[in-house]
C-alpha cells in the first residue's frame, strides 16, 4: 500500500526530530489559520518552535502532526493537536482539540466543562481490572522493562504511535491506564491531558508527582501516568515501584 505522502525528510524541525512534507503542509495551515483570525498570542508548535509575544501570557501549543511516523508509513492513526494555556503553567490549561485526522473523530474539552468526543460528553474507564493498557515509547528497549510489571494487570497490552489520540482514546474509556515512561513534550500531550481531566482521569509522572506546575515552554517534557481513577493510579504506582 503507498503511504499517505512523500517519505523524503525535509529537514529537522525545532523538535529536533525529522521533518515530512505532511508536518510542514499541517503547521503552515494551522499557522495561517490563527494569523487570519487575527490572534495575538504566544505560538508552540513542535515544526516551528516558539514565537512569543512580549506582554502575552495567552499560549496556543499546536502538534501538526501527532504520529506522523504513522502517517507517512500509511499506518491510519494519527491526529491533529491544540491547546490554549492563559499562563505559565500546565494547570492555566484552558482548551484542548485533538482529531483523528483518519477517521474525523473529534474530542475537545473546555476547563470546567467537561470532555466530549463528536459532540457526546465522555468518561473514563473506571473498572479496576484494567481491560486494555496502552503505552507509548521512543527507547522501547529500555521502556517495556520499567513498565513490564504493569503487563499482568492487564487483560492487553498496545502501543499505536500517537500520544494525542493515545490519551483522547483513553479519555472516552476505551482503555484504562496510558503511560509514556520516556520524556514527551508539551506539544504531545497539552491538549490530551486537559481533555483526561476534564474526563475524570488522575495524570503524573511516572514517580507519582503531579505535573500541573510543569511551565508552558517548547522545552518542557515529562513522563506521563495517566489513569482513570485514583484506585488504579495507587495500583499502577505501586507495581511501577517494583
Amino acid at each position: 500500500r503507498k503511504p499517505y505522502l512523500n517519505l523524503t525528510p525535509l529537514g529537522r524541525g525545532a523538535s529536533g526530530d525529522i521533518t515530512f512534507q505532511v508536518d510542514r503542509v499541517a503547521e503552515d495551515i494551522i499557522i495561517q489559520s490563527i494569523k487570519s483570525a487575527g490572534l495575538n498570542c504566544n505560538i508552540i508548535t513542535e515544526e516551528g518552535g516558539s514565537t512569543l509575544v512580549q506582554g502575552k501570557n495567552s499560549t496556543i501549543i499546536i502538534d501538526p502532526i501527532d504520529g506522523s511516523k504513522n502517517a507517512i508509513s500509511g499506518i491510519p492513526f494519527f491526529s491533529t493537536s491544540i491547546a490554549l494555556a492563559d499562563g505559565d503553567c500546565l494547570d492555566s490549561l484552558q482548551m484542548g482539540y485533538i482529531i483523528n485526522l483518519v477517521n474525523a473523530d473529534e474530542f475537545w474539552a473546555i476547563k470546567g466543562k467537561g470532555a466530549y468526543m463528536n459532540g457526546a460528553k465522555i468518561k473514563t474507564r473506571t473498572e479496576q481490572r484494567p481491560i486494555v493498557i496502552a503505552f507509548e515509547s521512543s527507547n522501547p528497549d529500555i521502556d517495556l522493562l520499567k513498565i513490564s510489571p504493569l503487563f499482568k494487570f492487564a487483560h492487553r497490552v498496545r502501543c499505536f504511535g500517537s500520544t494525542a489520540l493515545d490519551l483522547a482514546y483513553f479519555s472516552s474509556g476505551a482503555m484504562s491506564i496510558f503511560i509514556i515512561p520516556s520524556f514527551s513534550r508539551i506539544f504531545d500531550f497539552s491538549a490530551g491531558v486537559l481533555i483526561a481531566k476534564e474526563a475524570g482521569a488522575v495524570l503524573s509522572d511516572i514517580n507519582g508527582n503531579f505535573i500541573e506546575g510543569l511551565p508552558v515552554e517548547f522545552k518542557t517534557k515529562t513522563t506521563l501516568v495517566a489513569c482513570a481513577d485514583t484506585e488504579i493510579q495507587k495500583k499502577v504506582l505501586k507495581l511501577l515501584q517494583k
